[in-house]
């Protein structure tokens, strides 16, 4: 069960640091090499909006994974 938290850790804190880079609008988030991409086919307006959708289902999917093996146990 180790496995299953870290894994869960790993989708929470990348949906938070995705989520916070869309809320504050991080310059070095948005200006490095994977998200110029984004940015440079969508525009940073919805960039932000993009990354933002990303992060609140990967905080999403930590906690609905996060219940579904508490109910197992």
């Amino acid at each position: 069960m180790i496995f299953h938290n870290v894994v869960q850790l790993i989708f929470l804190v990348v949906g938070i640091t995705a989520l916070s880079a869309s809320l504050f609008n991080w310059e070095w988030f948005f200006t490095a090499d994977n998200a110029r991409f984004v940015v440079k086919k969508a525009g940073r307006r919805n960039a932000r909006w993009i990354y933002g959708t990303i992060g609140t289902a990967f905080i999403a999917a930590a906690i609905f994974f996060y219940c579904k093996i508490e109910a197992i146990q």
